[in-house]
């Protein structure tokens, strides 16, 4: 075998690799989303100017906006249980923030300008009135930057689990550029992409979220489907978060805000950041639900539901 029949066999040998990894990806992302666990409520979608934004509403009333964590298994249902019972007493609407759930999940670099920017239109042009809101852990940011940059547009804003002073400052570092890389070469770094969010590898990242690590069933499920929803279009914004791209100072921001601000924490999580929103503006208020950690919404949604209403009303 001459040295150009080696080539030949290599590059063959390459190409039947890529071919069938390819074909492997495909399968992971058409069977992780053939149940359809997050598409079972009626949405509404919003033409934005990155891509369309999908969403429920429920009910009637004074306007609530829920806005679940930033991650790419993250979506409105993240609210599931909690809707209804908001839906008692408000207009609720649920957003998919760009990149989640489904919504569209465009390849950009994905910021919190950018998603201030999209809550900021969202309020205008959907709800089109003043608003309550609540979000979510690395939604937290976004949120209020939304409201520094636009005050008259939010009423009283709820944090659930907010994020740090300093992890909502974290920037890219010396090897953001090489990750973002490997996860954007089209084979391999959605090969990476799935390996990370399989369903063994969601799970023992998602049991950090709960007390004593115990997943709802139907939550793990959602998360898993929400991960490869879009096919391989899912991944654009975990490349975004891994590589620190969705940061923001908010120290400032949070000092001026005269909105009503109200946090709630799960009891089991780790929850520094209390004194530290506290110690930056004094005005904000905080609760603390029993047998909970990062996401009370999910694990006690009564309570959650209850302590909420009574800051809102």
């Amino acid at each position: 075998m001459n040295k150009w029949q080696k080539i030949g066999l290599a590059v063959g040998m390459g190409a039947a690799v890529v071919t069938t990894t390819h074909l492997i990806n495909s399968i992971i992302f058409k069977s992780s989303t053939a149940n359809n666990y997050t598409g079972k409520r009626i949405r509404s979608n919003y033409q934005w100017k990155f891509g369309n934004i999908a969403y429920v509403t429920a009910g009637s009333g004074s306007p609530l906006l829920l806005i679940h964590d930033l991650n790419s298994y993250s979506s409105s249902y993240e609210w599931e249980q909690t809707i209804n019972s908001f839906a008692k007493n408000h207009k609720v609407y649920a957003i998919d923030l760009l990149g989640c759930g489904h919504s569209d999940k465009p390849n950009l670099t994905y910021t919190t300008f950018m998603y201030t920017q999209l809550i900021n239109d969202f309020v205008l042009n959907v709800i089109r009135s003043k608003t309550d809101v609540v979000a979510t852990a690395a939604s937290t940011p976004i949120v209020i930057m939304a409201a520094f940059n636009n005050h008259a547009l939010f009423n009283k804003i709820i944090l659930v689990s907010p994020l740090s002073v300093e992890d909502a400052l974290k920037g890219p570092d010396n090897l953001s550029g090489i990750r973002r890389h490997i996860l954007n070469v089209p084979v391999i770094g959605t090969t990476v992409y799935n390996i990370l969010f399989n369903r063994p590898s969601l799970r023992k990242l998602l049991s950090r979220t709960f007390m004593d690590g115990k997943i709802p069933a139907d939550y793990i499920n959602a998360c898993h489907e929400n991960a490869h929803l879009g096919d391989t279009s899912a991944k654009y914004l975990f490349i975004s978060t891994e590589c620190n791209f969705t940061t923001v100072t908010i120290s400032k921001a949070l000092a001026e805000l005269d909105n009503c601000i109200y946090m709630i924490n799960g009891m089991h999580n780790n929850n520094d950041v209390i004194d530290e929103y506290i110690h930056i503006n004094p005005a904000i208020e905080n609760v603390m639900i029993q047998d909970a950690k990062k996401l009370p919404q999910v694990e006690q949604p009564a309570e959650f539901v209850r302590q909420a209403e009574i800051f809102l009303n």
